[in-house]
């Protein structure tokens, strides 16, 4: 099997945040991925794909600190809230 392109990977990346299931995701995940996947590593892409893999239940709960999230994805919940945090609802693109 070959390594998908990185290009295909963003694309794939970015249309799993836009598509989530809760509004509430698909806003802050795709916001999140137009403003930071260009930036990610591998290994950061990797997490990132892990994360898209959760349910949204779970993520919401993560991302407002309702609850802890799982030990590797921590440091990534904790980047998305933090970008978040003091945001007005007509910052994110609908």
């Amino acid at each position: 099997m070959s390594e998908e392109p990185r290009t295909h990977r963003l694309k794939r990346l970015h249309m799993r945040s836009m598509r989530r299931g809760i509004k509430e995701m698909d806003l802050i995940l795709s916001a999140y991925a137009g403003a930071h996947l260009e930036g990610m590593n591998d290994a950061q892409l990797d997490t990132y794909d892990a994360l898209l893999n959760e349910n949204d239940q779970d993520l919401i709960r993560w991302v407002t600190g309702q609850e802890s999230a799982p030990e590797e994805l921590a440091a990534l919940i904790n980047d998305i809230s933090k970008t978040f945090q003091g945001k007005k609802p007509s910052d994110f693109d609908v």
